[in-house]
């Protein structure tokens, strides 16, 4: 049984210490009768607390009292009112303090505004103890006021569980009462209990009739069940709307992801008459940015001014985020002047800059200055603004200044935050330091999925996806739920070392949770089996996608370029133009690296001139190194440097490096030394310049020449990346390096291989001494031939597997002319098709055929 016996009334609580006056003597109450200058300064506070000079009208009580004049009850409902209006908080508490000195009686109009004081000034516990206190004095404003007060201070259940207590003591909710409760059921735990009370609220007459409750009724579907379908129908059948839920809808679909939605009603919105504020821009300029409409938020802007918000710091933080994305060129000269116009800048505004200049990459140095400005004009940054300047470090690939800006973070007590430290760790992730990425992870004192996302994420950039996947099982035993991030990590992790079986167990797993529609998974997945060197399962994926955007697209021919169908990918780029998708920069590389495998010049000049002419992209150095490949490859060597000299901006180490590699391939001394004098210029500290000049100057026997740049290279503490494959078998990576004897396999390996070489030179195999770039006998050439690791992969995957399974190597370099004759032979004697992904593409040996023709 419920007790429903109201409890009886009891003292107010006690005000908070008189902190104006603290020497004022209490006065007791005197009789009033009419006095004129009682009426005159009654008059005079009433007219004071009306404007909001809130501080003049307590002197003017305080006068009163001295003077043995009693304010009456009234006199101080008005002053707490003007000061929750104000939002004068402490000048309420002061009028609360009087109030109690005055010993006069509080009647409910009073309560229920210091109600409503402590409530807005997030002092649910004094709220709650004067509401206790009413007794029988409370009234349906009480139960209203303290039904808003807990939804306000984020205490849902206990907010729903006073509604339930004021209709067993049998009042009855006003549109307050449900519109506050109607806010508490905004979440998704709690979204079944609002369905319930919506009913009650249709047959009170209060949804057709109040503005409040029906959006609160639009936040609780929009938030609580995501269900914007019956948000809009609420909407839509409010009859007496005004700006509020317009912009409470447009907010809501802008925050939520539906940002077309955003734009339309807004257009909907002005046709309608109605005037959008400060609010309403913000989210529509918001949305501008995720959506990259530039020229409609250029348009807002516009309206933006004419409606005299220019200067409001909201909008002006939306304004620089939206220029910030929608630059085409990176740039943040609109963003820096959206800023500049900002009169008074505050620590939102100053992270919004900030963040700008992170997101582009361009400007991460610049945010690293604006944070110094930031601080020298004594604002405090937040958790945000940390979290950005660790992106802009991490941009920069500078982790030394990221840990001067950690100090900042810990003296401010933000270490814990974990959007900071999932920051931090991305930070050092992407600077190549894991080790200090895991131990900011290790030491996050609460982790969320997205701190175990970006360890993940960390672990398969650097390579190391076993780590990757043991954090995944980390994920799983936490109890979070994976989500598609999870997912796409570890699929990058997988393609990384060319694990298609930890590939496929992935795919399983996705399919298992619900996110095989998912269209960000499903590009991964399209990018994971080509990089693993499963086509046929790429392709298999694209086509049963049921929405391609540019980023499928450009997945798929990138793919096919990698295996050398070249002609594949561009008919599916011509597919992809009829289909109305407009190509990216990213597309255009992929493309252009098709025609460089093959050869086709004209095909390639084609693409790289309508790249800006038909879609206003202009090339990028990777469009111009993809060119000079092209022409490399081809032995138009002379017109490759053409190209370089015609670049509108300076080549960097990859446009030359591209040509030096021509350069060796053709046996072009000249151009090759000033090639990788340029690498060596751009990049001192890399030594692919100087084995790359080496390689050149080994192929045509110049080794002392060779000497002497080995010479150089060890003063300079240079070291060569040793050569290694790798492939995958039973869902075990078992990778090998040039003559090792390591593998539990070695001796029978090399057994293998040598019966091997033995058959396959009965048949035509002739080693190629050239590729071994060390001046030695022949004989000696010939038995570093056999130590090359993809020679050793190969014949490692022949022992552990059987007919008619496809042998799949991965190599960390380009694979030698020698591997590359002897795989055509080994696939036509095996019987078996053999797939080699070295550093640039794929081979598809089969039948002795390459899918390269050998042209790579």
């Amino acid at each position: 049984m419920i007790n429903l016996s109201l409890p009886s009334p009891a003292n107010l609580v006690p005000p908070p210490p008189n902190t104006l006056n603290p020497s004022r003597q209490k006065t007791p109450p005197t009789q009033t009768l009419k006095n004129p200058n009682f009426e005159h300064l009654k008059n005079r506070l009433i007219h004071q607390a009306s404007v909001g000079h809130l501080r003049q009208a307590i002197s003017t009580l305080d006068l009163m009292t001295q003077q043995g004049l009693t304010p009456d009850l009234f006199t101080y409902s008005l002053l707490l009112k003007s000061s929750i209006r104000t939002r004068q908080f402490h000048l309420g508490k002061l009028v609360h303090a009087r109030l109690s000195e005055s010993q006069l009686e509080p009647d409910s109009v009073s309560l229920n505004s210091l109600i409503s004081l402590y409530s807005k000034n997030s002092d649910w516990v004094t709220a709650n103890t004067i509401f206790e206190n009413m007794g029988e004095r409370r009234d349906v404003v009480s139960w209203s006021a303290m039904i808003s007060c807990f939804s306000h201070n984020d205490m849902e259940s206990k907010a729903i569980s006073t509604f339930v207590k004021m209709l067993e003591f049998g009042e009855y909710p006003n549109q307050f009462g449900f519109a506050a409760v109607i806010r508490a059921c905004s979440n998704a735990e709690n979204a079944w209990i609002g369905d319930v009370i919506f009913g009650s609220v249709i047959k009170t007459g209060y949804f057709e009739s109040d503005v409040c409750i029906g959006c609160a009724l639009i936040e609780m579907f929009a938030k609580g069940s995501g269900d914007f379908d019956s948000a809009k129908k609420v909407f839509d059948r409010m009859p007496d709307k005004n700006s509020v839920p317009w912009t409470l809808m447009i907010t809501r679909y802008s925050q939520m992801g539906n940002r077309k939605e955003a734009v339309e009603l807004f257009i909907n919105m002005v046709e309608s008459g109605y005037m959008p504020d400060k609010f309403t821009f913000t989210s529509l300029v918001s949305a501008c940015a995720e959506l990259g409409l530039l020229s409609f938020g250029q348009q807002l802007h516009a309206q933006v001014v004419k409606y005299g918000l220019a200067f409001d710091v909201c909008v002006g933080c939306s304004l620089v985020d939206m220029y910030a994305k929608c630059a085409e060129d990176g740039s943040m000269v609109n963003s820096r002047k959206v800023f500049d116009l900002i009169p008074d800048h505050n620590v939102i505004s100053w992270t919004s800059i900030i963040t700008g200049c992170g997101q582009s990459g361009k400007h991460s140095k610049e945010a690293i200055e604006l944070y110094c400005r930031m601080i020298d004009d004594q604002v405090l940054p937040n958790h945000f603004t940390f979290s950005s300047l660790f992106k802009a470090c991490s941009n920069l690939s500078d982790p030394d200044t990221g840990e001067q800006i950690y100090a900042h973070v810990v003296k401010m007590g933000l270490a814990a935050v974990n959007c900071v430290g999932n920051a931090l760790i991305s930070m050092y992730a992407r600077s190549g330091r894991m080790e200090d990425a895991r131990k900011a992870f290790d030491i996050l004192f609460e982790k969320n999925l997205v701190s175990y996302n970006t360890i993940v994420d960390g672990c398969t950039k650097n390579i190391d996806s076993n780590e990757a996947f043991g954090v995944f099982h980390q994920i799983e035993d936490t109890g979070f739920v994976l989500d598609s991030f999870t997912f796409a990590s570890l699929l990058s992790g997988a393609a990384s070392i060319g694990a298609v079986a930890k590939g496929e167990q992935i795919h399983a797993r996705l399919l298992k949770a619900g996110f095989e529609s998912n269209q960000h998974i499903a590009n991964t997945l399209v990018s994971m089996y080509s990089r693993c060197g499963n086509m046929e399962a790429a392709l298999r994926v694209y086509s049963k996608m049921e929405r391609l955007n540019v980023v499928s697209w450009t997945s798929i021919i990138t793919g096919l370029a990698k295996h050398g169908f070249a002609t594949r990918a561009l008919e599916m780029f011509q597919e992809m133009l009829n289909a109305g998708i407009k190509p990216n920069e990213v597309t255009y590389i992929a493309v252009l690296s098709a025609c460089s495998y093959v050869g086709m010049i004209d095909e390639g000049w084609k693409h790289f001139n309508s790249m800006y002419k038909e879609y206003g992209i202009s090339p990028r150095m990777e469009h111009y190194a993809c060119m000079v490949d092209l022409l490399g490859r081809s032995g138009f060597l002379e017109e490759a440097m053409q190209l370089i000299n015609s670049m509108p901006f300076e080549a960097d180490a990859l446009v030359w490096r591209t040509l030096l590699g021509a350069c060796r391939v053709h046996g072009n001394i000249a151009l090759g030394k000033q090639a990788a004098e340029m690498v060596i210029e751009k990049e001192p500290n890399d030594s692919a310049g100087y084995i790359l000049l080496s390689n050149l100057y080994a192929s045509v026997g110049q080794w002392n020449e060779v000497a002497e740049i080995r010479k150089t290279m060890k003063k300079k503490n240079l070291g060569k990346e040793a050569g290694s494959s790798w492939i995958e078998i039973e869902n075990t990576v078992h990778k090998f390096h040039v003559g090792d004897t390591s593998h539990p396999q070695a001796e029978e390996i090399y057994k293998e291989l040598d019966q091997l070489v033995t058959v396959i030179k009965e048949v035509g195999y002739v080693p190629d001494t050239s590729s071994v770039l060390q001046d030695v006998e022949d004989e000696q050439k010939e038995e570093f031939l056999l130590q090359h690791s993809e020679k050793i992969a190969v014949t490692f995957g022949l022992i552990n597997t059987s007919k008619p399974k496809r042998i799949t190597v991965f190599k960390n370099l380009r694979v030698c002319g020698d591997c590359h004759n002897a795989m055509k032979y080994i696939s036509m004697v095996k019987e078996r098709e053999i797939v080699l992904r070295d550093s640039n593409r794929f081979h598809h040996f089969k039948n002795g055929i390459c899918s390269c023709n050998d042209y790579w």
